[in-house]
């Protein structure tokens, strides 16, 4: 018995087949043999992703611990250049808003700068104090790529010698799941609470992670708000890259490539393993000795029983000297084997894993053999992409655990910024801040620094935008320091001259 719908869709379909015009007669034609067998159907995010998650991860997570190496290798190239050894803040207060002037500003970010890092550079900002706050970024950003999304709590925890309360949480994707009890409501979707407008209000966080051996022994869920009611603060921040309206969980970055990551991994073993194999020379020996079938009867050899675990085993050795006996002969096996087609058929396949995850095919494998120009274009388009994933780690991640930091400093008088809790606009001049991670990097130093300087020249970009592009310094440090410099090496200039 047909539903509605499908009936409908089928008439659909058919009506299509008789009219034959427009997409259907292209992209959404059921005549032409090369789409008949093209099988689809239209899913929501729940049937397209959240119940394929587990299974996503699990997938992902084996080809970065060791089912194939490019996957591992395309996930820490992403994170090193995106995150390194973390993203650094540098306050940009706009004190004009304020009203302070230009000099006391600098103070200002000074002495903010010198209380973040009274906080970032100690493992006491990480709830479970074994990494500090720039280490606690690149373990977020690899769990982000890896299972497709990161949950992280911003829980108050006090500690001996440290002002600061705030603490980072990071959690692993899979403890968000639906309770049990609450498994059959229409708002809860693997875990993610929303309210009727579909707002996400709250998370649902099991107290063990279900890879666990103890899982099975009664988990219990604390259901999270996403808000504080009466601060409004950010409780739980959820690091995800969606893809579609209405998705409210992450999907693993490699997860358009886990078929050809996976057939890659299997080829490349059977490759390496047929190499092993033709490395060898092995001899074995063929006799005409009767005596050699009840040698082997000894070893409790049976002839129903071909699998038998007392049965001696050859292998292929590197070599080897036997001595023979009487009636003995030798019949050499060289098993020969090279794959002339391997590096190609790799690097095409390469090709296309790059193009799904946004990384260039020489950035991928790390091989630069091609002139300046192309070395330097896969670069850059590389480059993009990594500008993109680290303006949403900052959107996401640092800047607001760097304002809930920044709101406590104030409340506890170690921050003094008179208005911040009046106005919204002044409590934004006040956090405003900028972040700065790797630089791109250059291929020719000269030429960067020639086009860096015609820039600046030109009004294209400013000196602190170019340090920070070319070097991740700070300008104004630069300058400070350079003149210190100056002032030192003229002292001791002159004291030569005198002496």
């Amino acid at each position: 018995m047909l539903s509605f719908r499908e009936f409908k869709g089928r008439l659909k379909k058919s009506f299509q087949v008789l009219t034959n015009s427009g997409y259907s007669e292209h992209g959404a034609s059921y005549v032409k043999k090369a789409l008949q067998g093209w099988i689809t159907s239209i899913g929501s995010t729940k049937t397209d992703i959240d119940d394929n998650l587990e299974t996503l991860r699990e997938r992902s997570r084996d080809l970065y611990m060791g089912g194939a190496s490019i996957a591992t290798g395309a996930l820490k190239t992403i994170r090193t250049n995106v995150i390194g050894s973390g993203l650094r803040v540098t306050p940009a207060i706009d004190y004009e808003a304020i009203g302070m002037t230009a000099v006391e500003a600098d103070k200002f970010r000074k002495n903010i700068e010198r209380e973040f890092n009274l906080w970032a550079d100690t493992p006491a900002c990480d709830y479970q104090r074994m990494n500090n706050f720039y280490e606690l970024q690149q373990l977020a950003f690899i769990s982000w790529l890896m299972s497709g999304e990161v949950f992280v709590l911003l829980p108050e925890k006090a500690r001996p010698n440290m002002p600061y309360d705030l603490r980072v949480m990071v959690i692993e994707a899979d403890r968000i799941s639906t309770p049990p009890t609450k498994a059959m409501k229409d708002r809860i979707v693997n875990g993610v609470e929303t309210d009727r407008s579909g707002e996400v209000v709250a998370y649902h966080i099991s107290n063990k992670h279900p890879g666990d051996d103890n899982y099975s022994k009664s988990p219990k869920w604390k259901r999270v708000l996403k808000y504080g009611k009466q601060t409004g603060r950010p409780i739980v921040l959820h690091l995800m890259e969606a893809e579609r309206p209405e998705q409210r969980r992450g999907v693993p970055i490699l997860s358009p490539v886990i078929e050809d990551l996976k057939q890659l991994g299997r080829y490349t073993e059977a490759e390496l393993m047929a190499s092993v194999i033709s490395s060898m020379f092995t001899v074995f020996i063929k006799s005409d000795n009767p005596e050699l079938d009840s040698a082997l009867g000894s070893f409790g050899y049976d002839e129903d029983d071909p699998i038998s675990e007392e049965l001696p085993e050859y292998k292929l050795g590197a070599g080897a000297i036997v001595a023979l006996g009487e009636g003995e002969d030798i019949k050499e096996v060289n098993p020969g084997r090279q794959n002339t087609a391997f590096d190609g058929f790799v690097a095409a396949i390469c090709k296309q894993i790059g193009v799904a995850l946004e990384l260039p095919f020489e950035v991928l494998v790390k091989h630069f053999t091609s002139s300046y120009s192309a070395s330097r274009a896969a670069l850059l388009e590389a480059w993009k992409m990594y500008k993109m994933r680290r303006t949403w780690m900052v959107n996401d991640y640092c800047q607001p655990i760097y304002e809930e930091w920044f709101t406590e400093g104030v409340t506890k008088g170690r921050i003094n910024a008179p208005g911040f809790f009046d106005d919204p606009i002044i409590r934004k001049a006040y956090c405003k801040a900028t972040w700065t991670g790797p630089t791109q990097g250059q291929l020719d130093p000269l030429k960067e620094v020639r086009a860096a300087e015609r820039r600046v020249r030109n009004g294209f970009s400013t000196r602190s935008q170019e340090t920070i592009e070319m070097t991740g310094g700070d300008y104004y440090d630069n300058v400070s320091r350079l003149q210190r410099e100056e002032e030192e090496l003229k002292k001791i200039q002159g004291g030569e001259a005198n002496a």
